[in-house]
């Protein structure tokens, strides 16, 4: 039996197409190990967001190389897209597989062997629907990512996705509730809706709400969560959901990117920063306790000391409790790349620095502001500690007394007391289970993950 290690860099939609190839080699009788030391093939799906991420992509392959000289090893995905020919130029890697032809990859190694000459797949990709084979695995774990869209049409000035990833397309509106009841089958109580820019989803007349209805209806899906989605993409609908109450957890991740028009016009983005502001207004005005998640990038050519103080100054604005800092990256094939105005890598550190400290005080408020209530919350494997992990319906990270609660159950949990921890100022909220439990009694804890439907 050969074994095979995935890692996976980057974003949901990665680990969600992961969790697919997974399960196709489980299916060719492959066993999933965990020590790429102990791997006779070693995958990793790489990202190519930023130049950061790229160098991490590299130096890891290099690393497993190293550890494991004899092991085939398949660099695929955004990174293998956009600079194959870098990838290839390593020693010890096999297969360069990009974005077309990655969820291939069981065929495409029908046995894992060193190759003379690394193989090469860099294919373009179609605009049309699709669909995809099997459903994700993803072994021990409480909720599992359900790929329903894929590319960008919006092009914006410092993003390389729609280069690696192609222009958007949705997915078979039919298959994705296919793959949605085997997860479901699998015991996965929560359900991720990802993809580039899912509020784009449209397939046979059907939009994100008609996907959201449907998985609404299926048994054993007890929560809905939708993943990072633009701002001008959100169908009221999808507040309308929210806010009686329904399987849709009541948090939407918007990235905001800058909070500065200026900057937000020269980074191609289809909003000014008060028209971001109303709608997190009216979301908060239509559904109560809404939560928000979000992203914002420091030091675009041209932001000065004025313009990123208005990004800061929206992050203290609303009850964010994620918020992604992250610096500017200038990625060749953008219209970005080359823009006047290049802000210094000291100052752009400094600003990241700096907006952390403000987003971890705003995320503290947030948490601190759910103390006394009562919040749902499913429950993960214990920590080592003995507590166990969950998050909310509003994405809240809430810690359980040893012994309270077992993975996969859903409880209702009040909240006692917010903690920081003193590594990366993290913040959880700690509490007690005060209501009864409702446990699924699937095959969570079984399935091997395979869909033979």
């Amino acid at each position: 039996m050969h074994r095979v290690v995935f890692e996976t860099m980057g974003c949901r939609l990665n680990q969600a197409e992961t969790a697919v190839l997974q399960s196709r080699f489980l299916e060719k009788g492959y066993a999933l190990a965990d020590d790429p030391a102990d791997a006779d093939l070693f995958v990793l799906h790489t990202c190519t967001l930023t130049t950061q991420a790229t160098r991490q992509c590299r130096r890891r392959l290099r690393q497993v190389m190293r550890k494991n000289p004899t092991a085939c090893i398949a660099a695929i995905g955004c990174h293998a897209q956009t600079d194959a020919g870098e990838l290839a130029q390593l020693e010890g890697v096999d297969y360069v597989v990009g974005t077309a032809d990655k969820m291939r990859l069981a065929e495409i190694i029908p046995t894992p062997a060193r190759q003379a000459e690394p193989v090469v797949l860099v294919g373009r990709m179609t605009p049309d629907a699709f669909a995809i084979d099997g459903a994700g695995c993803y072994p021990h774990h409480t909720r599992a990512h359900l790929k329903i869209q894929e590319g960008c049409d919006f092009v914006c000035a410092f993003c390389i996705i729609p280069r690696s990833r192609g222009r958007a397309r949705s997915r078979s509106f039919d298959d994705l509730v296919r793959e949605a009841r085997t997860l479901a089958g699998f015991g996965h109580r929560e359900i991720v809706l990802t993809g580039v820019n899912i509020g784009t989803y449209i397939e046979g007349g059907r939009t994100l709400v008609d996907v959201i209805d449907a998985l609404e209806r299926i048994d054993g899906v007890d929560r809905i969560r939708i993943s990072s989605i633009e701002p001008t993409t959100i169908d009221a609908g999808v507040l309308d959901r929210m806010a009686r109450g329904s399987k849709l957890c009541p948090y939407l991740h918007v990235p905001l990117q800058s909070g500065d028009d200026r900057t937000l016009g020269a980074m191609r983005r289809r909003y000014d920063s008060q028209s971001y502001r109303r709608f997190l207004r009216d979301a908060m005005d239509r559904v109560p306790g809404i939560t928000f998640g979000t992203d914002v990038m420091v030091g675009f050519p041209g932001e000065d000391e004025t313009a990123f103080e208005r990004s800061c100054e929206v992050i203290r604005e609303f009850p964010f409790v994620n918020v992604h800092v992250f610096g500017f990256s200038a990625r060749p094939r953008t219209s970005a790349f080359g823009m006047a105005g290049t802000v210094p890598a000291r100052e752009i550190q400094r600003r990241h620095d700096h907006l952390q400290r403000v987003a971890q005080a705003q995320v503290a408020a947030s948490y601190q502001s759910m103390v006394g209530r009562t919040l749902r919350v499913l429950c993960e494997r214990p920590a080592s500690d003995g507590t166990r992990n969950g998050f909310s319906d509003e994405y809240v990270r809430v810690r359980i007394p040893g012994g309270d609660a077992v993975a996969n159950e859903m409880v209702r949990v009040q909240i006692r007391e917010i903690e920081i921890s003193q590594k990366g100022g993290r913040v959880a909220a700690f509490g007690y289970i005060v209501e009864e439990r409702e446990t699924w009694r699937g095959q969570h804890e079984e399935s091997v993950c395979v869909d033979r439907s």
